[in-house]
């Protein structure tokens, strides 16, 4: 998703390659208004999704035609009662999901814009995007009051967490229900697992304060260093997200040992799971 929105930065373009790989959807310096900004992050949005399904699509007939996988076949219900091998729509479940990474980075990045350059009106467009073109060299004033002074996902903070619902029903919109080849549809998740890691050295500086080629955030976590309030305020703002949408969501948090060092510590962690499960959280793990 934030690389999705950097091309929408550059109106289509890569800048990390100068190729365009998106639609034209306009100058970001020509955008007046956040919602008009949101607009075309919403179309290259749709346009790399259909293509991303387009493209999938083709390469599982491929695998259909020219790579069946018998083997596989033989242990996974339903294949031999239908005659159909696993990746021709043999298998009883043939959903399709589209791995989403780094909705915190791009709900704070757009926190970001709202907030300094359509709101507070500190930095226009053109300056903001040419700090992201250097990497910030030079410009390390503004990049501490993205970095200290913008609403951010994580700390249940409603001008953050209301753009992240944005977001994540943007990527609903956009996914769920498109056709596989399989006669079953895609459905979106939110497990990046490690490659939050790959994608971010793929990925220039973002209005968010974040350096180029740092990992982006992964799962549906907030970006790193950017939860600020604590593992309450965390789940609270997950909770604002319809994870039942989704095929799956992935929460990392991470505690230092003097956190869990006690019985009654570890009993405070038990409560910490039960009570974002029964916030309508479906998947935590620690780092510890």
């Amino acid at each position: 998703m934030p690389k999705i929105f950097e091309i929408t930065l550059n109106n289509g373009r890569d800048p990390l390659t100068g190729a365009r790989v998106g639609l034209e959807t306009g100058e970001a310096d020509d955008f007046e208004s956040f919602d008009e900004l949101y607009r075309a992050f919403e179309e290259q949005l749709g346009y790399i999704v259909d293509l991303k399904i387009r493209v999938n699509n083709y390469i599982e007939r491929m695998y259909a035609k020219y790579s069946p996988a018998p083997f596989l076949s033989v242990v996974i219900n339903d294949c031999i009662d239908k005659g159909r091998d696993y990746y021709d729509g043999g298998p009883r479940y043939n959903t399709n999901y589209i791995q989403c990474c780094g909705i915190g980075t791009v709900t704070d990045s757009l926190s970001a814009l709202k907030t300094h350059v359509f709101g507070r009106s500190m930095v226009s467009m053109k300056e903001l995007c040419e700090a992201l073109q250097n990497n910030f060299a030079g410009a390390e004033k503004l990049r501490q009051t993205l970095w200290n002074k913008t609403p951010f996902f994580g700390n249940d903070d409603e001008r953050a967490d209301a753009l992240m619902r944005r977001v994540y029903d943007s990527l609903f919109a956009a996914i769920d229900g498109k056709a596989n080849t399989k006669g079953t549809v895609y459905h979106l998740n939110m497990l990046s697992t490690t490659c939050h890691v790959y994608f971010g050295k793929m990925l220039g500086a973002t209005p968010n304060g974040r350096f180029a080629h740092l990992p982006m955030s992964d799962g549906t976590s907030p970006s790193q260093g950017c939860d600020r309030s604590g593992p309450t305020a965390v789940i609270k703002s997950l909770s604002k997200m319809d994870q039942i949408k989704s095929g799956g969501t992935l929460l990392n948090q991470r505690f230092l040992p003097s956190v869990l060092e006690s019985e009654q510590d570890l009993d405070k962690l038990c409560s910490l799971v039960r009570t974002y499960f029964s916030l309508g959280g479906h998947h935590v793990q620690f780092n510890v």
